[in-house]
């Protein structure tokens, strides 16, 4: 890796990837308190940019709190690319970054539709998954900018079938396709089965990949750690699905939404994009450690010159 690392660009990014959980952690609650059409004005809040608080009654809060952690994440975002565009010689990060700006207004505009379509045609699933993508992107440019991303690695070998990669992109893709029914049930768009059976699916491709990994890769530190938190988060995951699903059937009654069954969906939902975010970082702990298929030839080929 010939980029220099800077510290400080670094710890900027970790800062949006915490801020960005904090706007999981908002949008959820959102949810999870029936508060989405509390402010049936968009982008201002009921006529202005910022209420006053006494304003906010209710669900208010929750729905103008959520909106105003996006706009910081609008500024946030926005100031990294300007950053990684200063400071970063890599011209694909610089437009990472710009991807990442561009999502975040996408998202922005996502969740302005949600409100004038009265959260209609499938509007909140969309925009509650568009949310992990932008999750995973910031993401990605924390661990592109990290010290760990730019030095040199020893590199490791791959012969089976399939290749590690495929089985890591294969883990993230059918984990962000759980995220997917997970919104659609939690915004009643479809029953729980398909949701269940998508918990059972990932159970089976997470525990493919986590064996994968310590098989073929068990002297790896950095592999080694990610099978473990691998098998950690989706455990914690599931149990929190089926304690988040069972607080939804014990207070089904009450009036209101309860607050062990809100805090429970709202972790089973946080922890949920922090599994994809996850399988997404596997996938490119697998790249920076393994060459993939041409990468092999060409040093192979490399060789056979010299």
């Amino acid at each position: 890796m010939t980029s220099t690392y800077n510290p400080g660009v670094h710890r900027y990014s970790v800062f949006v990837v915490c801020w960005t959980i904090l706007l999981l952690v908002a949008g959820a609650l959102v949810t999870s308190k029936d508060a989405a059409l509390s402010v049936t004005d968009w982008p201002k809040s009921h006529g202005t940019w910022v209420p006053a608080l006494s304003a906010l009654q209710g669900g208010d809060f929750f729905e103008f709190s959520h909106r105003f952690i996006a706009g910081g994440l609008g500024i946030f975002t926005l100031l990294l690319a300007v950053l990684l565009l200063v400071k970063d010689s890599r011209a694909w990060l610089r437009w990472l970054g710009v991807i990442a700006v561009l999502g975040v207004v996408v998202q922005a505009i996502l969740g302005g539709q949600v409100v004038i379509r009265l959260l209609h045609y499938w509007l909140p699933v969309i925009h509650a998954c568009f949310a992990q993508i932008v999750f995973a992107a910031v993401l990605g440019i924390a661990v592109f900018t990290s010290k760990w991303w730019i030095s040199e690695r020893p590199q490791l070998e791959d012969h089976r079938t399939p290749s590690i990669h495929f089985l890591a992109i294969f883990n993230a893709v059918v984990i962000y396709f759980q995220v997917i029914l997970g919104a659609a049930f939690r915004h009643k768009e479809i029953p729980i089965w398909p949701h269940a059976a998508g918990a059972l699916v990932v159970l089976g491709v997470v525990t493919w990949t986590a064996v994968a990994l310590r098989k073929r890769f068990g002297a790896s530190r950095e592999l080694g750690k990610a099978c473990i938190l691998l098998h950690s988060i989706f455990g914690a995951q599931f149990l929190l699905g089926l304690l988040a699903y069972w607080s939804r059937l014990t207070t089904a009654d009450a009036p209101q939404p309860m607050p062990v069954m809100v805090w429970l969906t709202v972790i089973h939902t946080v922890v949920g994009a922090i599994l994809f975010a996850f399988s997404v970082l596997v996938v490119l702990l697998c790249y920076r450690l393994i060459p993939h298929g041409r990468e092999v030839a060409t040093a192979a080929r490399e060789v056979t010159v010299e």
